[in-house]
Order: C-alpha cells, then sequence, then structure tokens
C-alpha cells in the first residue's frame, strides 16, 4: 500500500514526521530485495540509509517516491520530495543553468526569478562560468553538483539524496558536505540520505539506518549524538573512530 499524503492530510501523521514506512518488502521476481524496512524521518533532520551495495537502498528510495511499488507494508509522507539519483540525468542539450532550474520550469515558475536564485547558489557548488556550457563539457563530479543544485532548487521539504557525491574527488566532495550542512541548516530541509561511506554517514547524520546485504534488513538504528552542535567537530572527535568500527561489524 502506497500513500502520498499531502499537505490537507499532515494530521494523518505525528507531528514533525514526513515520512514513515512500516514493514515494508519489495521483491522482483525470486529476488527479494527488501525485507520488513520501518523507519522513520522527522522535520529537519539529517538520516542517512547506510549499506552494502545490493542491499536495496535506491530500492527504497524508489518506493518512497512512488516510482515503484511495495508488495508489502504502508508509507506515509508529507511533504514534496525532490529525489537526486545516482546518475546526474543531466539533459545533453540544455545549458547548465536551465538544466539546474529545468524542474522550475516545469513547475510554470517564473523563469527570471528562477535563474536568478539558480545564480544566487552557483558560487557555492563550484560551477560560477560554467552556467553557459553544456554537460559533455562538464567532468563527472561537476555534472553531480549541477544535478544537486537542480535538486535543491526543486524540492520542498524533503530531499532524497542517493549517494551524491560518489563522483567527487575527496577534496570537493568535503566542501559539498560542509556546504549540504550549511543550507540544511539555513532552510531547515530535512534529508534522507544514501551511502556506502561509513564515515560520511556519522560526519553528516543525525541518525543512521544500518541495512544487511540482500534482502535489505534494519539491522541497527543508531543515533549519532556527538558533535551535534557543530558536526564538523565530529571528524576530529576520537568517537567518530569508535562508532565507525562498530558500524563495520553490523555489515
Amino acid at each position: 500500500m502506497h500513500t502520498l499524503l499531502g499537505k490537507a492530510a499532515q494530521g494523518t501523521l505525528e507531528d514533525e514526521t514526513l515520512i514513515r514506512l512500516d514493514h515494508i518488502s519489495k521483491s522482483y521476481g525470486p529476488s527479494e530485495v527488501l525485507k520488513d524496512v520501518s523507519l522513520e524521518i522527522r522535520k529537519g533532520e539529517f538520516v542517512s540509509v547506510l549499506g552494502p551495495s545490493g542491499s536495496g537502498k535506491s530500492t527504497l528510495f524508489n518506493i518512497i517516491t512512488g516510482l515503484v511499488p511495495a508488495d508489502k507494508g504502508t508509507l506515509q509522507v508529507n511533504g514534496e520530495i525532490g529525489y537526486m539519483q545516482q546518475k546526474d540525468l543531466l539533459l545533453p542539450w540544455k545549458t547548465v543553468l536551465d538544466n539546474i532550474v529545468l524542474p522550475l520550469d516545469l513547475k510554470g515558475s517564473d523563469k527570471k526569478a528562477s535563474r536568478a536564485k539558480a545564480d544566487s547558489l552557483i558560487d557555492r557548488v563550484g560551477l560560477r562560468g560554467y552556467e553557459h556550457c553544456y554537460p559533455s563539457q562538464l567532468s563527472g563530479g561537476m555534472k553531480q553538483r549541477a544535478s544537486f543544485l537542480r535538486t535543491f532548487l526543486s524540492s520542498g521539504e524533503i530531499m532524497l539524496l542517493d549517494e551524491p557525491f560518489g563522483a567527487l574527488d575527496s577534496i570537493t566532495k568535503g566542501s559539498m558536505q560542509a556546504w549540504l550542512l550549511e543550507v540544511q541548516e539555513a532552510l531547515d530541509v530535512t534529508i534522507l540520505f544514501i551511502t556506502h561511506d561509513i564515515e560520511e554517514a556519522i560526519f553528516l547524520s543525525d541518525r543512521i539506518y544500518v541495512l544487511s546485504s540482500r534482502p535489505g534488513v534494519v539491522k541497527e538504528e543508531i543515533a549519532v549524538g556527538f558533535g551535534s552542535e557543530n558536526k564538523r567537530e565530529r571528524l576530529v572527535d576520537p568517537e567518530l573512530l569508535r562508532m565507525k568500527e562498530a558500524i563495520k561489524g553490523l555489515l
């Protein structure tokens, strides 16, 4: 059962809960991908889904967005979702700027205002000077940054990010992670994040759901309590290494 709740139906969910999955299962033919998965994301949280390749993380996102139905269980979503998949999905015949604002154009937003908003954030993702280039002229990492900004501009309260920094070099990845925390705090967006990078999950998240190998089941829900006032301090905190080793033991 897939239930998509609009703004008028807010009262059917507990206060502050924007996404709830209860006992979700999904199979493709004889292959069971997800088994009895339950999780919830509350307003303003940064929640990561961490697991090995093939554990059903992307399938979970596809179910949340309604791209594929669950076989069993219930899903409730309260809010507008922006979804960034692993592939950048940029249109090759449109410029970087036109790709970034495409979802806003499709919504009928004012084109001049949309482009001004995108232009105000171009520097923050390192794409200044490339606004009028085409995707074929960009590196893989730059394509991902353009795709990220497109998702950010088109989302409402909820952003689903499927390994958005996987194609970036380590220096750019670190700066983008810090930027993501900045924009989340500034705009109070709710983020559900897929990663297979344990350190990335600990650095960014308020909570982590650890999935097993296929079929994906929730092995543990972990609250990342240390360094919550300033997540950047986590990178030099010995607790990060302790938690990293504990999560490795679950995978």
